[in-house]
């Protein structure tokens, strides 16, 4: 922004169109506030922390944008400044829970919640050892994903052996990789539930197809070449609203979606992803009937008066 007083909020961001309209909603209500590009920043240990208010809006997906990404730099960042006195949303300890997939999993299973049967390596050579016992088809998942990347799916202990002898697995930027029940989903859909403050916003049915990258915001659906996405909003009834809120609780998640699916097999529910990056839904009026990005403001705007309080 222009504004010649200091920003009350710096928000951090890797992507370069995911963000347009949480910027115009704070430039809406006049909001002070620095936008900072993860992808070319730097910092200094000798200085304050850019804004008394700090929201991080970096997406794990950004090492398929740029090899010298800003996952592991962001967290020396964002520690330094929770260090310096800022006020952290999505902070240091939540990017370490969306950074890292069987950490995830450990803490939805510590919460008494299903998750999918899953072991985790951290050498390729170990997959098939892993896999031994497992029921097929099962997948291989990068530690660190995003969009979908690093996901591929096996039907026979064979062919998973064929693939790390030909170096065909998949791979993660942290080296480890994760061997996970396949688990069909009831209905060909899955449930994603965002919170913000840790409340429960919205619930939104997907439907999967054969895709993993179930991102459904605005830029993610309007990237050339990729296939529509089928959603809508429901109601995902008390049990597993308490889940989402129990999760964001336990993580100090401030604003983020967790997702669930529905096993067809036992009609159990099992959670098997975090994510700290909400872009929201796309066409919000039409999904919705309004617009998360307005209570998005709300809640910035409580918490700009709580820190300045």
């Amino acid at each position: 922004m222009g504004a010649l007083m200091p920003a009350d909020l710096a928000i951090l961001f890797e992507h370069p169109r995911w963000f347009a309209p949480l910027f115009a909603a704070l430039d809406r209500r006049e909001i002070r506030y620095q936008a900072i590009d993860w992808t070319n920043h730097r910092f200094d240990l000798a200085e304050p922390p850019p804004a008394p208010l700090i929201l991080n809006r970096l997406a794990m997906s950004a090492f398929l944008r740029e090899a010298e990404h800003p996952i592991f730099y962001a967290a020396a960042a964002l520690d330094h400044w929770e260090r310096g006195g800022a006020r952290m949303l999505n902070g240091t300890a939540v990017l370490a829970l969306d950074s890292n997939k069987a950490r995830q999993l450990s803490l939805f299973r510590a919460l008494g919640l299903g998750i999918p049967a899953t072991r985790v390596v951290h050498r390729a050579a170990d997959l098939p050892s892993a896999a031994e016992g497992m029921r097929f088809p099962l997948l291989i998942k990068a530690n660190i994903g995003g969009a979908g990347a690093g996901i591929v799916r096996f039907d026979d202990l064979e062919s998973l052996a064929a693939a790390v002898s030909e170096r065909s697995v998949p791979t993660s930027i942290d080296n480890v990789l994760l061997v996970q029940d396949y688990v069909p989903a009831r209905g060909g859909t899955i449930l994603r539930l965002e919170t913000l403050g840790g409340r429960f916003l919205y619930a939104l049915e997907v439907t999967t197809g054969a895709a993993f990258d179930l991102c459904p915001a605005d830029a993610c659906v309007a990237e050339p070449g990729r296939a529509a996405i089928a959603m809508r909003a429901v109601d995902p009834g008390p049990e597993l609203v308490q889940a989402a809120e129990r999760i964001a609780a336990a993580a100090g998640l401030d604003v983020g979606g967790v997702e669930v699916v529905i096993d067809e097999r036992d009609g159990r529910p099992r959670f098997y992803d975090f994510n700290a990056l909400s872009n929201f839904v796309a066409n919000p009026l039409e999904v919705l009937g309004w617009d998360p990005h307005d209570r998005l403001v709300d809640w910035i705007e409580q918490e700009i008066a709580r820190v300045k309080a």
